[in-house]
């Protein structure tokens, strides 16, 4: 009896000390991670990249901070370790690579911060695995708060909530507009950058630059399609119509008050659908509330760039597809007009909104197999107009499409950095072949990296086919000698839409009036008298990015980061279909890594202004399944 009770005393205090140990051990490790990760964070590695140490300063980040932080990471890690699904373990690593390239970018237009020495490369892959670390724990976080089934209620015998739940669609349209009410008397009558600006100019047949990026079909008519012609009808009407009234300034807010309504509509639409289908009040007044407070919304309902009404179209567009992927039943009729209406006001919104139609619509047709004839039937007949409009009724009104320049902004960019870093190693064949096409001469002077206008803009508009793919040609051959000058090149273009701590060309903030249009007083264009108000206004847009946590929202890099977690949550779940519904953002998203300008807030709108829907509908869809 005595061996047995000693083996089993032993045998207990031996497990016992197995499970302290293994604690101790994880405690360890919960802390090394922690202190490794805000080190890893607050790192200057562009100190080392320039062989400044020893320094102090080696860390951006204070002792204390770094203490706070430390402690906070701790205790985070420790209570967030369960197994997530290796979907997103790959995720994470990816949005890890993705700050610490793009933080290289951001401090030196290189990947050098990463790769240029070996002390280097070996920080890069520590905060590599830091920031994995970090995001897995977020993503284990996120799963734990929705398998608790978090709900929030309100006191529903409240007035305003019964007015709400009675009217969902039009109490929200009625309290956005209400607040945007302050930007519309502020910037009345409305925010016109350059592009707009040209736009009007062409409606009244001035000719503009980009009448010189193209081959005129005739000399008479100064107007292309480079914008869109329908959106440049639209303002150049509102300022035709503010003259019949008596006012150019009123024709321009006119055109303002139909833009902010739509968009306000699209907005309030998505609160009335997650409403409907999801009896959520807390999420749909949160919604509500961003809507009504966060400037990118109101700034963008005042200025006249297409994007704003393009935008709006995508968000019926994507709950169109929400409503259709949410019934099982067949396809009513009325949504299949719905679906065509849309994808035409999309490509005559935005030239590369044929894209995002056509995209979508093959998918769905494809998923709805027992709807596939018509879904198919609805397909061709967008393409059949979309060509009938470009191709015929376009070039009978002697309106040439925009330059082909305009997709070879890649290929371009790629181009110059290659000139810049490898120009003495071009032969001089292959310079005259790169010069009949982008004036060689002046090419590595003209590269800006995270903008491919300087470099296009010089592109020969009477480029022959040939010219091109000899041009092709030595792109190829070069890519074969420098393949990362060209990676670096499309990277630094790009590193905005996936990297979240840039906000470059965020909000036209207008506090003073474009003077393009009233030069030789084409337009009677001006501001009221209210500077100060428009100050102060544009002062909460220009900063709201750089609020913690809540400045995220209009975050072009977190959002695409959001986009992509919605979708792998959305794929490692039963509701992979609603996958579909969010191609629109998905494909905006993939058009931004071929567009000119980095980090350009327009270009992200499609995705950007949708994320606080597709946050609150997935969220709602994931929390009934768990």
């Amino acid at each position: 009896m005595k061996v047995k009770k000693t083996i089993l005393f032993f045998f207990k205090y031996y497990i016992i000390g197995i499970g302290m140990r293994r604690v101790m051990r994880n405690k360890i490790k919960y802390f090394f991670f922690s202190i490794l990760t805000v080190i890893a964070i607050s790192i200057n590695k562009k100190m080392i990249y320039e062989k400044l140490l020893p320094n102090l300063n080696i860390l951006k980040l204070s002792f204390i901070v770094m203490a706070i932080l430390t402690i906070a990471l701790y205790l985070f890690y420790k209570r967030y370790n369960k197994k997530i699904h290796p979907m997103k373990h790959i995720l994470a690593l990816i949005f890890s690579l993705c700050c610490v390239i793009g933080n290289s970018y951001q401090e030196i237009s290189s990947w050098d911060l990463v790769f240029s020495s070996v002390p280097l490369f070996l920080v890069s892959i520590i905060q590599v695995f830091c920031y994995y670390y970090l995001i897995k724990t977020i993503f284990c976080f996120i799963d734990t708060f929705l398998e608790r089934k978090v709900t929030f209620k309100f006191n529903t015998k409240n007035k305003i909530i019964k007015l709400f739940k009675e009217h969902p669609f039009l109490f929200s349209l009625i309290v956005i507009l209400l607040f945007w009410l302050i930007y519309m008397i502020a910037f009345y009558p409305l925010i016109l950058s350059k592009d707009p600006s040209f736009q009007i100019k062409q409606f009244f047949n001035v000719k503009t630059k980009y009448i010189d990026y193209v081959i005129p079909l005739s000399n008479k008519v100064n107007l292309t399609n480079h914008h869109p012609v329908f959106h440049t009808m639209l303002l150049g009407g509102s300022i035709k119509l503010g003259r019949l009234l008596g006012s150019d300034n009123l024709g321009l807010f006119i055109y303002a008050i139909m833009q902010s309504i739509t968009l306000a509509s699209s907005l309030a639409y998505t609160i009335y659908y997650l409403y409907k289908k999801k009896k959520s009040l807390v999420l749909s007044f949160i919604l509500l509330m961003i809507y009504s407070l966060v400037p990118m919304f109101p700034f963008y309902a005042m200025s006249a760039v297409k994007d704003t009404l393009y935008t709006a179209i995508i968000i019926f567009f994507v709950i169109t597809l929400f409503t259709i992927i949410d019934n099982n039943k067949e396809i009513k009729t009325s949504k299949y007009v719905v679906l065509l209406l849309l994808s035409i006001l999309l490509y005559l919104l935005r030239n590369n909104g044929i894209y995002v139609a056509v995209g979508t619509i093959l998918v769905l047709a494809i998923y709805r197999r027992k709807e596939f004839i018509f879904l198919t039937a609805v397909l061709l007949f967008v393409i059949g107009t979309y060509i009938s409009y470009d191709k015929i009724l376009l070039p009978a009104l002697k309106i040439p499409a925009g330059s082909i320049r305009e997709e070879l902004s890649v290929p371009f960019q790629q181009t110059a950095r290659y000139v810049k870093e490898h120009g003495d190693e071009i032969p001089l064949k292959d310079r005259k072949k790169i010069d009949k096409l982008l004036e060689y001469d002046t090419l590595k002077d003209r590269y800006n990296p995270n903008l491919a206008d300087p470099v296009k803009n010089k592109y020969n508009k009477y480029t022959t086919k040939k010219e091109l793919k000899d041009y092709f040609k030595v792109w190829w051959k070069e890519f074969l000698v420098h393949p990362t000058t060209y990676i670096e090149a499309t990277l630094n273009n790009t590193y905005g839409y996936f990297y979240p701590d840039t906000a470059n060309w965020y909000i036209y903030s207008g506090i003073h009036y474009n003077k393009l249009i009233t030069e030789d007083n084409l337009v009677n264009y001006h501001y009221n008298n209210l500077s100060f108000l428009r100050m102060i206004l544009s002062g909460y847009g220009i900063i709201f990015p750089y609020i913690p946590l809540i400045g995220l929202i209009s975050n072009i890099g977190f959002s695409a980061m959001g986009l992509l977690t919605s979708i792998v949550y959305l794929l490692t779940s039963k509701y992979k279909k609603y996958v579909i519904a969010m191609l629109p953002s998905l494909l905006s998203l993939a058009i931004c890594f071929i567009s000119p300008a980095n980090t350009y807030f327009r270009y992200s709108m499609p995705f950007t202004f949708l994320m606080p829907f597709y946050v609150s509908y997935i969220y709602l869809l994931l929390v009934k399944d768990n």
